[in-house]
């Protein structure tokens, strides 16, 4: 399977939906012009594309979890348009691009932020096609990944101890819900959008998300020393420069790759369930372990 290919392909059908939810009748035109630039600044649209996969391989289509992929992506957005402000990782760099403080201002990027995280819950919330009992579920699911039981605590974590030792079990935690728990919501999401997912398919996919949330952080922190700065988007060693906790610094490089290989396989056999109906989730976790950047 091309999974380059279909990445592309959902890729397309977000960017097409995002591009209609941004309205360009603004009493700031900066902002919307801000926005578009952070939502549209070369990602891979991995959360989306773990939407759509999801959706489908359970029967749905891509119109019918277009709001939730374009939610997920909104949040994902958001989130890095903060990490990157001075108050937090200072950032000038974006996949190679001058980060959104840095191409606009500072309270321009705040709002923007403050505005994609909004935008997030407002596409959910106004999908006709979903029940209500399904749009609040999806709602709950994106909260709580988000926020102070996900993302954000995360990444609270990790800004409390940079320069500090982690113990592997703190590090995992902290990918955990900094990278792991927006990854996996998109794949519970994606189920869930379908409205008709059994527990058992979901415990399945929820071991799969957990496998391939940790093996992208896995992943990120081997790039940050062997990926090419034109490429990853960021100087390289920059992790390293910052004292970073990182799964090469706890567990050497080598060490980095075997943790790398073992998630990998987690997640391939956390599949064998559904057959071969989930070839194409399988193909993107080869994806998330062999990437460039």
């Amino acid at each position: 399977m091309d999974i380059r290919s279909q990445l592309g392909i959902y890729q397309e059908s977000v960017d097409s939906f995002l591009k209609q939810c941004i309205d360009d009748q603004s009493i700031d035109p900066q902002l919307q012009d801000a926005m578009l630039y952070s939502l549209f600044n070369g990602g891979k649209r991995v959360r989306p594309a773990l939407v759509y996969i999801v959706n489908r391989m359970l029967g749905g289509s891509l119109e019918q979890a277009d709001s939730a992929a374009a939610a997920i992506e909104c949040i994902h957005s958001y989130s890095l348009v903060h990490d990157d402000l001075p108050a937090m990782d200072d950032d000038d760099l974006r996949r190679g691009k001058p980060t959104c403080h840095i191409a606009y201002d500072e309270p321009t990027a705040i709002l923007v932020g403050d505005a994609l995280q909004c935008l997030a819950f407002e596409l959910i919330s106004n999908d006709s096609g979903l029940n209500a009992d399904t749009r609040i579920r999806l709602i709950q699911m994106l909260a709580k990944a988000s926020g102070h039981q996900g993302m954000v605590v995360g990444q609270a974590f990790d800004l409390r101890n940079v320069g500090k030792p982690l113990s592997l079990e703190q590090l995992e935690a902290m990918h955990q819900h900094k990278t792991g728990a927006l990854l996996k919501c998109a794949v519970l999401i994606g189920a869930v959008v379908s409205e008709q997912v059994s527990d058992q398919q979901l415990e399945s996919l929820e071991q799969y998300a957990d496998a391939i949330g940790l093996a992208f952080q896995v992943q990120d922190d081997i790039l940050d020393i062997e990926g090419d700065s034109s490429v990853i988007g960021k100087p390289q060693g920059s992790d390293l420069e910052k004292e970073k906790p990182t799964y090469p610094a706890l567990l050497g490089l080598e060490g980095a790759k075997l943790k790398l290989q073992q998630l990998h396989e987690t997640a391939i056999s956390a599949l064998e369930p559904f057959g071969k109906s989930a070839d194409e989730l399988k193909a993107l976790a080869d994806f998330i372990v062999q990437r460039d950047h």
